[in-house]
């Protein structure tokens, strides 16, 4: 290993894909603009100058046969992981990135991610490293949102620590006479976790608050292990359903 790899860690970014999903079948294969929607996340990915290298990560074929077919690097995984994270976990493994190298986790269901995000995200784990994994916040300006289980919120300390994530809408006013209202900060899905970290988290036992709220990052909490979280400027579409693709479109301007 070279002395510049010992002083600076390579940041590398990884995209689970799967085909099948409860909401959308054969989602990263959905064409947006006339290219499958894995593409646009990929070609996105790589325009990040901080990126070392990008890969796919999948257990399907059809979308390995796609990443491949526009150039990709594609890592194929077990078809039994449980997570994303688990498939993550494994292609990091299977691609030998070195223990203190900053693994990116891109979701594949975001197509319209701002390139800048993934600095944001990876550059506390570059800066200290003694940190395991950070995550990104965006303050909710939408009231909807508040009371939405499907937007994730989160309360921190004062050091940008979190302290816990939750589908409720955290935190609770208990007198809402008396302003000013709470701020809300909703989880956005990317991550940033230190490669040998990565796979102590996989290692780890279900955690009870995990098991509750279906929401991984708390058994990292759980067993004790800081997530630094990033307030960000860029909210994010994410594409669960064949409507959020149209929005997509219509945000494109798609001929």
């Amino acid at each position: 290993m070279d002395l510049q790899h010992k002083l600076q860690p390579r940041v590398v970014a990884i995209i689970p894909a799967r085909y099948h999903s409860n909401r959308f079948k054969g989602k990263p294969l959905a064409e947006i603009c006339g290219k499958p929607m894995i593409q646009h996340v990929y070609e996105r990915a790589k325009s990040v100058n901080l990126l070392s290298r990008v890969a796919v990560a999948t257990d399907d074929e059809r979308i390995a046969d796609c990443v491949c077919s526009f150039g990709g690097e594609v890592v194929m995984t077990s078809p039994d992981h449980a997570s994303g994270t688990d498939r993550l976990a494994e292609a990091a493994s299977i691609m030998n990135i070195p223990e203190q190298d900053v693994v990116v986790n891109i979701q594949g269901d975001q197509p319209l991610f701002s390139v800048e995000v993934v600095k944001q995200v990876a550059t506390p784990l570059l800066e200290d490293p003694a940190l395991p994994m950070a995550t990104l916040i965006y303050k909710i300006i939408r009231p909807e949102e508040i009371d939405d289980p499907n937007h994730v919120k989160t309360v921190f300390d004062r050091n940008g620590k979190a302290l816990y994530f939750s589908r409720a809408s955290i935190p609770f006013q208990r007198d809402p006479e008396k302003p000013p209202p709470p701020t809300y900060y909703k989880h956005l899905g990317f991550y940033a976790y230190r490669k040998g970290f990565l796979l102590t988290f996989v290692g780890l036992p279900e955690g009870e608050w995990e098991r509750f709220e279906k929401l991984e990052q708390l058994r990292a909490l759980e067993y004790g292990y800081a997530i630094k979280v990033v307030l960000t400027k860029h909210d994010s579409i994410e594409v669960d359903t064949p409507e959020d693709l149209k929005r997509v479109e219509k945000f494109l301007a798609c001929p």
